[in-house]
């Protein structure tokens, strides 16, 4: 009888061999193994994050199936500090509201997700300004109801002489420290060949210049270059009041940052400014969980165990807490160690109604400046009023910060009627105190990082995306070293395996 398939005796011995062999080689074989990052908050830190992991993976020529990334959103929406808000059928910014034209991330993401700028308007160049000391106005300027550009333009003029004449070459001088301090940050803004990675947030402030000026408060700062004491008594508390909640004694560079975010050119996202964050996380192919809150991190032999809220587990060799941890209440094993601090609360409070001259000691409404800043006092109950809109003489919608939640009663006395109250309480950003101490960008000796260290340097939605593009760089850099030290000690387990072979084969 003929065998339908005959194998000589010499290629069985061949193919016993090869399957004996086969696992050898398989192990011999370099893989390209998934990197999975986990991000905990969808705010502009977690969504930069994801953008910048993405691209500079791609940049790099690695495989983007490679990396996956998830994200974890306590609330049901994602943006973080940046939302909006609803009132008298107008959508306004409830939380981070403005941006610099130097923040060049925030208008590369415009750019990139074709969303429009908002620009301001010559009204609002021309928008007056009143400085409550809590017994009456120690600064007021003028304003003329008229929409006329030129007429707008000659009101700009003459209050700006008007401010000049009360603080004199002050103004030049805090012009020329805030300048001075934006040139210093665009260094982050170089290119990656001429940047280095920082592994530390003093690392970072000190290549740029930057770091002695968390060392001292902000007043100490404007003294020293020269500014009078009643232009930091009242209009510089007046800045800092309104961007940080915060008196003059918050540290140099965060002051010099609320300093920034009054000057002209400022705008938002037309929309809303939380449209950065969600257009970045829908191109960056992110594995987005939604009212999912992180309450545990264990690190184990291998990788991280993330345990949800929700009963939930996950598995990532990268974490990332892209949100403050102040009072995320998460529970670390091992346990981490950050310098305790505090967040600054900013009562945002939005009113539809008309405020009440005769709380200000003024006859009609139309003597009210539209922009209401104070000086710091502990007796005064709110940092600032502004109008957001005016629908008519009778009837506006305004924007009230505090750093305490006002009452009905309270309300009532500063409002002659309110149609429609709307309150929202910010753990905004650190209560900024010189010198400033710093929490670590990585948190452990592996792979456990912390973008929202650098708010103790200055808390905006640019110096966010600025820390995490480093991040996402420092994250790519020290597992890529990893994984070339890992590679080394396969080279070197590979020829030994080869020589076994050899000695095995002439045996």
């Amino acid at each position: 009888m003929v065998s339908h398939l005959s194998i000589p005796l010499p290629s069985l011995f061949f193919l016993f061999f090869f399957f004996l062999l086969l696992p050898i080689f398989s192990l011999a074989i370099p893989s390209s193994p998934q990197l999975d990052v986990c991000i905990v908050g969808s705010g502009i830190a977690g969504s930069s994050l994801s953008h910048f992991l993405r691209q500079y993976s791609t940049d790099a020529s690695k495989d983007e199936s490679t990396l996956r990334i998830r994200m974890f959103e306590r609330h049901s929406v994602v943006g973080g500090r940046m939302a909006t808000v609803t009132i008298g059928g107008d959508t306004f910014e409830a939380g981070a509201s403005i941006l610099h034209p130097k923040n060049l991330h925030a208008v590369n993401f415009t750019e990139l997700l074709k969303l429009n700028r908002k620009l301001p308007s010559s009204s609002d160049d021309s928008m007056s300004l009143g400085v409550w000391d809590g017994g009456k106005f120690v600064l007021k300027t003028v304003t003329v109801d008229s929409e006329i550009p030129f007429v707008q333009k000659i009101v700009s003029w003459a209050n700006s002489l008007y401010i000049f004449l009360r603080y004199g070459f002050s103004l030049l001088k805090m012009d020329s420290f805030v300048e001075t301090t934006v040139d210093k940050f665009l260094k982050y803004y170089e290119s990656t060949e001429e940047r280095p990675i920082f592994t530390s947030v003093e690392e970072m402030l000190k290549w740029a210049g930057l770091y002695d000026l968390t060392t001292r408060t902000l007043e100490d700062e404007l003294l020293h270059v020269g500014l009078s004491p009643l232009l930091i008594r009242e209009l510089v508390s007046v800045i800092t009041r309104i961007n940080y909640g915060q008196s003059c004694h918050i540290s140099g560079l965060a002051g010099a940052v609320s300093l920034a975010g009054s000057g002209g050119g400022l705008w938002a996202v037309e929309g809303g400014n939380w449209q950065m964050a969600a257009g970045l996380i829908n191109i960056s192919d992110v594995e987005l969980h939604l009212s999912e809150r992180i309450s545990s991190i264990s690190k184990l032999p291998e990788y991280y165990e993330l345990n949800s809220t929700t009963g939930n587990s996950y598995i990532c060799n990268v974490t990332v807490i892209a949100s403050p941890l102040d009072e995320l209440k998460i529970q670390f094993t091992p346990l981490i160690s950050v310098p305790e601090r505090k967040l600054q609360h900013t009562y945002t409070t939005f009113i539809r109604g008309l405020l009440n001259p005769a709380y200000f000691g003024l006859r009609a409404v139309s003597d009210l400046p539209e922009l209401v800043g104070t000086i710091e006092d502990p007796e005064i109950p709110f940092s600032s009023i502004s109008v957001l809109k005016q629908h008519n003489e009778t009837d506006m919608t305004y924007k009230v910060f505090s750093r305490k939640e006002m009452s009905d009663a309270l309300l009532d006395d500063i409002f002659s009627s309110r149609m429609e109250t709307i309150r929202i309480d910010w753990g905004a950003y650190p209560h900024y105190k010189a010198p400033e101490v710093f929490a670590p960008f990585i948190l452990d000796d592996r792979h456990l990082y912390y973008i929202n260290a650098f708010e103790n340097a200055a808390s905006t939605m640019e110096t966010s995306a600025v820390a995490a593009e480093n991040i996402a760089r420092l994250i790519l850099a020290r597992v890529d070293e990893e994984s070339s030290s890992t590679s080394s000690c396969s080279d070197t387990k590979l020829a030994a395996t080869d020589e076994g072979e050899l000695l095995h084969s002439d045996l």
